[in-house]
């Protein structure tokens, strides 16, 4: 078992990497916004300050090297909560350190790895296409975990409080956030938005969030569009099926007018209403687990 599981006894869905140590393609965050999203629509973008809050760039040991992320926590005395914020597939990007400023407005420790770092940086790129076929294509899920469990084990060293940890990813990261509530069995909730839920398996990606609906250590609140034209409906339900014959308390709200990525408030997916209501929920759900 990596040294980066935290308190060494996460039961892991998938094997954790031995790592040779590398150089890192990302060593440091971009700033502002992924080349493939432009233009920004500032109109409708949220931006929260900092003030109160310890923020910025930090560096994660890992077994092969350094993570960069990005860490926002309330000044003053702790320890904090935990939320682990995994990125959607642009990476950690302004939208991605803003979510974790939100997070530690309402007292948490919110921390969120570069988890593409390894394999190159997604902030030049420009386009979806190019993001997934020249990087999100060579990412292991093992890495992604043992990543994450590293992560977590960071914070506890820094101000947060591993008795009340929790996860939350979008897009790319809504699907991580299913898998890892799967792997680290001192996780207590999850919120993904509008992650994949089933599709192709493969040497890097053997199992999705319907594979180990019945294997969850921890509840999962699932937010997903009705009118998502890259996650079916259909798909989504499935895994719901799936979690009430686990007859586990993971739940799945499904937004029937909202497309993917309805709580990207700098894009044109952006729809205010089911943002705010999914942030209320996601809110309710962590405290309602202990979070």
């Amino acid at each position: 078992m990596s040294e980066s599981v935290i308190n060494s006894d996460a039961a892991s869905t998938l094997p954790i990497p031995t790592l040779a140590r590398r150089d890192f393609l990302v060593s440091v965050l971009g700033a502002g916004f992924a080349l493939a999203v432009s233009p920004v629509r500032s109109e409708t973008m949220v931006s929260t300050d900092a003030e109160g809050l310890l923020s910025g760039e930090v560096s994660i040991p890992v077994a092969d090297g350094k993570l960069p992320a990005y860490r926002s926590a309330p000044k003053g005395k702790g320890p904090h909560p935990v939320i682990l914020v995994v990125q959607e597939i642009f990476g950690v990007h302004e939208h991605i350190k803003d979510i974790t400023r939100r997070l530690a407005k309402l007292g948490y420790l919110a921390i969120a790895p570069e988890l593409y770092a390894r394999q190159g940086d997604v902030s030049k790129l420009t386009s979806i296409d190019e993001i997934r076929d020249k990087v999100v294509s060579k990412v292991p899920d093992s890495q992604v975990l043992a990543d994450l469990d590293a992560t977590a084990t960071w914070a506890g060293k820094h101000g947060g409080d591993l008795s009340r940890l929790g996860i939350t990813g979008f897009c790319w990261g809504g699907r991580i956030v299913w898998l890892y509530a799967a792997h680290q069995p001192k996780l207590k909730a999850g919120v993904a938005w509008y992650g994949k839920v089933k599709g192709p398996v493969n040497e890097l990606n053997p199992r999705q969030p319907i594979d180990v609906a019945a294997e969850l250590k921890a509840p999962v609140l699932g937010l997903y569009g009705g009118q998502d034209q890259g996650i079916p409906v259909e798909t989504v339900e499935e895994l719901r099926t799936a979690i009430q014959a686990a007859h586990g308390p993971s739940q799945i709200h499904i937004y029937p007018n909202a497309p993917h990525a309805f709580f990207a408030d700098y894009r044109p997916s952006y729809r205010k209403e089911e943002a705010e209501d999914g942030w209320r929920r996601l809110q309710e759900w962590f405290r309602g687990h202990g979070v």
